[in-house]
C-alpha cells in the first residue's frame, strides 16, 4: 500500500490507457495517482490481470465505484461491497468512492440516474452510505452527479447534497464538471454552490469534458477536453477550500497519450499556483 495522504494530480486509469502507459513509463511517473472503477477488474485475471497488479504495485491508487446504486429502491448489494472489500485489500488501495445516484433496481440499467431531492431520500441513502462505510470497514466518498431532471424534487441539489454527507458522516468526491453541467443546465450559480459545499469532508475532485448540444443543454460524456469554465471553477474550489488532490477523468475518444498527460499537468500547474498564492495545503484523505 502507498501509504501517506492522497495528493497532487492524477488518471482516470481506462484499459485503454494501460497499453499506452505501459509503453511510456515517463508519462505514467508524471501521474501522482490513478483512479479505477472496482467492477471492471475484480475478477480479471491473465495479462490484464497482471496489468493491474503493475500499476497497483508501482502508483497510487483509488478506487471510483459504478453499480453500488447507494440511492436505488433494492437492497444494498452486501455481497459486491465485500468483493470490493478484499478488491482493494489485494491492492493495497485505501481509498473508495461512488456516485450520489443509483443505477437499478431488479437488474442494472447501466446509467446514473438521480435520487429525488426528498427529505425521506436523505434518510434513505445516508443509511445506506453508512452500511457501506461499516461493510467496507472505512469512510467512503461520495461524488455529486449531473442529472438532467430533477423529479419530485422537494428540496435543492446543494441541499440535498450537504444533508446526505451530514447524516451519512462520509467524504464528498467533489465533481467541479458536474457544477457546471447542472448549473448551465438547471440555470444556477456555479460558484454558489461550490461556496455551499462543506469544505472539510473533500476527499478528491474530478475536473472532465463534456458535450456542448446547446447553450443551455451540456451532456457529461467524459470524452472531451475540459473547458475554461470547469478549469476556472476548480481555480476557485483551491481558493475556498485549499489544494485538494484531483484527476482527469476521460473515458472514450482518448487523445494521444501526450495531450491528456498535458492535462494532468495543467492540474497541477493550477495546484503549484493556488499553493504559492497562500492557498492552504491539501487536506488527506480520509482511509
Amino acid at each position: 500500500m502507498h501509504h501517506g495522504p492522497l495528493e497532487g494530480a492524477g488518471l482516470g486509469l481506462r484499459r485503454a490507457l494501460t497499453g499506452p502507459l505501459q509503453d511510456r513509463p515517463d508519462a505514467a511517473a508524471a501521474v501522482d495517482f490513478f483512479e479505477i472503477a472496482p467492477e471492471n477488474w475484480i475478477g480479471v485475471g491473465g495479462r490484464l490481470g497482471a496489468t493491474l497488479r503493475g500499476f497497483t504495485e508501482r502508483h497510487r491508487v483509488v478506487c471510483h465505484g459504478l453499480s453500488l446504486s447507494l440511492g436505488g429502491p433494492a437492497p444494498l448489494d452486501r455481497l459486491l461491497l465485500e468483493r470490493i472489500g478484499r478488491f482493494m485489500d489485494q491492492h493495497g488501495i485505501a481509498a473508495y468512492s461512488e456516485h450520489l445516484s443509483y443505477c437499478g433496481d431488479d437488474g442494472l440499467l447501466y446509467d446514473l440516474l438521480p435520487i429525488p431531492f426528498t427529505e425521506e431520500a436523505v434518510h434513505h441513502v445516508a443509511a445506506r452510505i453508512r452500511t457501506a462505510q461499516e461493510i467496507l470497514g472505512r469512510r467512503i466518498a461520495v461524488e455529486n452527479v449531473s442529472y438532467y431532471a430533477a423529479p419530485g424534487a422537494a428540496m435543492s441539489e446543494i441541499d440535498f447534497v450537504n444533508a446526505v454527507l451530514a447524516e451519512a458522516d462520509c467524504e464528498l468526491l467533489l465533481d467541479v464538471n458536474n457544477i457546471h453541467v447542472n448549473a448551465t443546465n438547471h440555470g444556477y450559480d456555479a460558484e454558489a454552490f461550490l461556496a455551499a459545499l462543506p469544505g472539510q469532508r473533500i476527499a478528491w475532485v474530478h475536473v472532465a469534458g463534456h458535450l456542448v448540444e446547446a447553450h443551455d443543454l451540456l451532456i457529461d460524456t467524459h470524452g472531451m477536453p475540459v473547458v475554461d469554465p470547469v478549469w476556472r471553477l476548480l481555480e476557485s474550489a483551491y481558493a475556498r477550500f485549499g489544494v485538494k488532490p484531483t484527476l482527469v477523468e476521460r473515458d472514450f475518444n482518448f487523445p494521444p497519450l501526450d495531450e491528456l498527460i498535458g492535462e494532468v499537468q495543467s492540474v497541477r500547474e493550477r495546484q503549484q499556483a493556488a499553493s504559492t498564492s497562500g492557498t492552504p495545503p491539501m487536506r488527506a484523505a480520509h482511509g
